[in-house]
Formats: C-alpha cells, sequence, structure tokens
C-alpha cells in the first residue's frame, strides 16, 4: 500500500515537473549552454595578454631578454614604449597588463656579473592576472639570469625541468569541467525540490498532502524521488558529454563517482527540503536557496581552495557537502582517487542528508500536528 502511495505522489511531482513545455526545455538547456560557457569563457588561465617594455639599455643582454618575452605563449603582444610615463599611460588605459621597464646598466651589470634590476608594473585592478603574469615574467627574467651566469643566454649550461602530475599539460580545463557534473545539477536540483512545496502552499494543494494517508516521510520521499531522477539523469549526461566531446577521460570508478553523485544529491535535496518546509511563497523559496546556493559555492573551492581560507573558515566549508563531491570528482576523473579515499569524502556528505532530511520530517510532523 505504501508503494502505491508513493509512486502516485511521485508521478504527480514528476508530470508537475515536466507538463509545461517551458519547464522541460529549462531542465536541459541552461546545464548545456552553462557547461559549454563555463568550459570556454570562465577561465583563470592568463592567455594573449599584452605586455609593455621599457627598454633603456638598447643593449644585446636586453634584446636577448626581451626575445623571450616575445617568444612566451601567455603573451600576445610585446608594445615597446620610449619612457616610463607612456607605459604607465598605457597601463592607465588597460592596453597592457604589465610593462617591463630594463635599466640602461642592464647589459653592462650582466657583462660584469653583477645582478641588474628590472622593474615590473602591474595593473592591479585585475589582481588574480596580474599575480600570474608577474609569475610568469619573473620566472623569465630569473631563468634568463640563471642562463647567462651558466655561460650563455643562447645555449645554458643547464636547465630547469618541471613536471606536474595528473594533469601534464596543465590545462585548466581538464581541471574545471570535470566539477561541473556536480555543480550544475546540484543548482538544478535545488530550484525544483525547494520550491515544490512552496508551489504546493501557493496553489492551496498542501493542505489536501496533509489530511491524505501519507506520512510526513512518505511526503519527504515522494518530494524527494523527483529531484534524484532529475539530478542523476543530468550528471549522467553532462558526465557523457565531459568524456566524449571534451575528451577528459574518467580515470577512476565510474561506480564510485555515481554513487558518491548519489549520496551528495541526497544531501543537496534534503537541505532543499528543509528549506521549503520553512517558507510559505515560492519567491521566499528562492531567496532561502540563493542564500544557500552562493556561500556553498564559494567555501567548497570552486573558485579558489579551501586551503587559501581562513583557519576558522575551514571547518565551516568541511560541513558543505560541495566541498568533499568536488574532491570526489576531481580525483576520479585526473589521478584514478582510491575507492578508501572516496570513502573518506562520502560520509561526511552521508551526515549532511541524514541531518537535513530529519529536520525536514520534523518541521513537516510538526505542521501535520
Amino acid at each position: 500500500m505504501i508503494w502505491t502511495r508513493l509512486s502516485a505522489l511521485v508521478v504527480k511531482e514528476l508530470l508537475a515537473a515536466f507538463r509545461d513545455p517551458k519547464a522541460r526545455v529549462a531542465l536541459i538547456a541552461p546545464p548545456l549552454i552553462q557547461l559549454v560557457l563555463f568550459a570556454f569563457a570562465a577561465t583563470m588561465e592568463v592567455t594573449n595578454v599584452p605586455v609593455g617594455v621599457v627598454n633603456q639599455d638598447w643593449g644585446a643582454q636586453s634584446a636577448q631578454l626581451i626575445s623571450r618575452f616575445e617568444r612566451a605563449s601567455a603573451f600576445s603582444e610585446i608594445r615597446r614604449y620610449a619612457s616610463e610615463s607612456e607605459a604607465r599611460a598605457a597601463v592607465d588605459r588597460q592596453e597592457v597588463m604589465a610593462v617591463v621597464q630594463i635599466d640602461q646598466e642592464f647589459s653592462r651589470k650582466m657583462a660584469a656579473g653583477e645582478t641588474p634590476s628590472v622593474l615590473l608594473v602591474l595593473d592591479g585592478r585585475k589582481s588574480n592576472s596580474a599575480q600570474l603574469v608577474n609569475s610568469y615574467l619573473t620566472t623569465i627574467i630569473t631563468q634568463f639570469g640563471t642562463d647567462s651566469l651558466a655561460g650563455s643566454a643562447q645555449d645554458p649550461a643547464s636547465a630547469l625541468v618541471d613536471r606536474s602530475w595528473y594533469n601534464p599539460n596543465r590545462e585548466y580545463r581538464n581541471a574545471m569541467v570535470p566539477i561541473l557534473i556536480a555543480t550544475l545539477p546540484m543548482t538544478m536540483v535545488l530550484m525544483i525540490v525547494g520550491m515544490s512545496v512552496a508551489r504546493e502552499r501557493e496553489l492551496g494543494t498542501f493542505e489536501q498532502l496533509l489530511v491524505s494517508p501519507l506520512q510526513p516521510f512518505e511526503i519527504i520521499i515522494g518530494k524527494a524521488v523527483p529531484g534524484m531522477i532529475i539530478g542523476m539523469a543530468q550528471c549522467a549526461v553532462l558526465a557523457l558529454i565531459v568524456i566524449v566531446l571534451f575528451g577528459i577521460p574518467l580515470l577512476g570508478s565510474p561506480l564510485a563517482l555515481f554513487f558518491s553523485l548519489f549520496v551528495f544529491l541526497i544531501a543537496v535535496i534534503g537541505i532543499a527540503l528543509f528549506i521549503s518546509s520553512l517558507v510559505s511563497t515560492q519567491q521566499q523559496a528562492m531567496m532561502g536557496i540563493m542564500v544557500v546556493m552562493m556561500p556553498a559555492m564559494m567555501l567548497s573551492g570552486f573558485s579558489s581552495p579551501v586551503q587559501n581560507m581562513p583557519d576558522w573558515l575551514q571547518p565551516v566549508s568541511l560541513m558543505n557537502p560541495l566541498t568533499h563531491i568536488l574532491v570526489i570528482v576531481r580525483g576520479l576523473f585526473l589521478r584514478d582517487m582510491p575507492i578508501w579515499l572516496v570513502a573518506q569524502r562520502i560520509w561526511p556528505m552521508a551526515l549532511v542528508a541524514v541531518a537535513t532530511m530529519s529536520a525536514a520530517t520534523w518541521m513537516f510532523r510538526r505542521t501535520i500536528q
């Protein structure tokens, strides 16, 4: 009998989600559009950056250093300026992100084995990009000095060889795109489940659920299952696109990936149901979802590592299920993450799921009473 009641409620929720043609499009189009935008537009790599040079030396050593800037793939153009004031004006107009000023004693000091000075002027309005450009320029200048002291700037006696594990080409897309398999469905599931109860209250049908034979936990399950079905379907489609179209291989276990996503979506659904149990209108539900979603994204390590956060904030990020699923997805895609490490990240999400589902059930039971 319980399965009959649950199946009827699940079918009703699925029909409510898919009845409107615009709603069907909204479930499919936005995740695909966001996947493309995040893959190609939302990148933190610094490429095609114009850099200015003020060369007050005009010796052989400074010409060799500038040629290294011109060969760097991160810089689209090396613009030469006659004076420091002209270069600074170019930075003010955002024509260049950085200016390298070479002292007039540069070649003489290099020939004498002394340490010359090179001034870097950076556009601090783009702090993150400026730091990356500063790192690129500093690396080139330091390597040039090392090669020159070793004997010849053209034929260095030794070379520094680096090796990147798990992402040999250091492509930002390989680290960014896989985590969208979790983040994009999370947004959609929060919206669908979080607004379901509020919609019922606005339409006046929620009271019919309360007087029906359904128990509070059955209402919770009936509201959660459609969100789980939609969320897992989106995860599967996005994973297929990431692997086939973007060519990013899944090195770990597919079973571990989808089981982790399943636990993660339960936690997300629990949060959405708890929000919906507190609000009365869809507008309030939308505001509650936004209040939860933005901090969850910021605390998850999506855009900046959790280790870079203040010490008092890092324990808060561990209560965020998105933090753990991002580690799992990156680990399974990039380095074949062992199952025991995956399990260490699954149980915190399971705790969040149990806590939020229990709280939502209690809130519904109190509403009935």
